[in-house]
């Protein structure tokens, strides 16, 4: 079969494309499904680059989120058919592992996981639009909702908001009716979260950009007071870490909610935990997502109240471009690859 596939980390030029990778062969449980769709995700970029502690066998086929239709069937699994269209939730919650990192991914004709990890796709949603799902939207589901609890009329400050979690952020957030703020490094960038309904847009590269928000935030709301819940805004979306850390803090109101679900920018950032409990804050981490998220956003998707922002769609030759976009934060939204 056709993938691409990594022999070895490092940069760019270690994602390859393979033109005769062995076709994978079903074992107990297990299904072969036919790609239709994968989405590439930032941990494509560690999983090339390498991740500290974290040891993979090579050489691995990346991409953790696989949308297609089943094409065969190990020994002993049941409740599946040849030709049902299925979305693969990456997480193995049975023995652990994932998707595209400790098993062969979805960046290839064929994919072959445990059948327990499969989920039916609802009708009415496109194999590109399942496939957008699980690591950036299933991520921001769990974030927004299950752990943040972000709500109508609040004031929503999200950090890296063009990226695939970040639209998916916002979308959820203006579709529980709360106020978006919405950062990113662009004109362009920015003119598009417009469109997808932020109220305020913040430019990374202005003075009172990066590092600098916090600040915006005391012009537009007023000033956090510890002794009252007047100033700043309700919840920051922060899944960069870094430099971005201290002044999340700084911008969130009495009570305020921080919620993390990465560190893109850094894992080991500066700390003033002085903010924490001057202002009572609580900073909430989200770890993936449950098959119940991924379910629930396909009934938006089906119900018409939300639709993943896909950006590129390249086939699989260009896999390695597409991983060079996310890494070089040169796309708004999902990239996605089709066998």
């Amino acid at each position: 079969m056709r993938a691409a596939l990594i022999r070895a980390h490092g940069g760019p030029g270690q994602l390859v494309f393979d033109a005769n990778f062995p076709d994978p062969v079903p074992q107990e449980g297990e299904v072969v499904v036919a790609v239709k769709a994968a989405s590439l995700n930032y941990h494509d970029v560690f999983t090339r680059r390498g991740m500290p502690g974290i040891k993979l066998t090579l050489p691995v086929i990346p991409g953790l989120d696989v949308a297609g239709e089943v094409a065969e069937l190990g020994p002993g699994v049941e409740g599946w058919s040849v030709g049902d269209a299925v979305l693969v939730d990456p997480v193995d919650r049975s023995k652990g592992g994932l998707v595209g990192e400790t098993i062969n991914g979805g960046l290839a004709q064929y994919c072959k996981v445990p059948a327990r990890q499969l989920v039916r796709i609802t009708d009415g949603v496109t194999f590109e639009q399942a496939a957008a799902l699980p690591v950036a939207y299933g991520t921001a589901h769990r974030m927004m909702f299950a752990n943040g609890h972000v709500s109508a009329g609040e004031k929503v400050l999200i950090l890296g908001a063009s990226g695939g979690v970040g639209t998916g952020c916002v979308l959820l957030a203006k579709q529980v009716g709360a106020e978006v703020v919405a950062c990113a490094s662009s004109a362009s960038k920015l003119q598009r979260l417009a469109e997808l309904g932020a109220d305020h847009l913040l430019d990374y590269t202005s003075t009172t950009g990066r590092v600098g928000f916090h600040k915006w935030v005391y012009e537009k709301y007023g000033k956090p007071f510890r002794r009252s819940y007047a100033g700043g805004v309700d919840v920051v979306v922060n899944f960069t870490g870094g430099d971005t850390w201290v002044p999340s803090l700084r911008a969130l109101k009495r009570g305020g909610r921080l919620l993390t679900c990465g560190a893109t920018a850094g894992f080991d950032p500066t700390e003033d935990i002085r903010f924490i409990w001057t202002f009572e804050l609580k900073i909430l981490g989200s770890n993936s997502w449950l098959v119940e998220d991924l379910v629930a956003l396909m009934d938006m998707i089906r119900e018409g109240t939300m639709a993943p922002v896909i950006d590129h769609v390249l086939p699989l030759e260009q896999a390695a471009e597409g991983v060079r976009l996310i890494e070089e934060r040169e796309v708004f939204g999902k990239v996605i690859i089709k066998p």
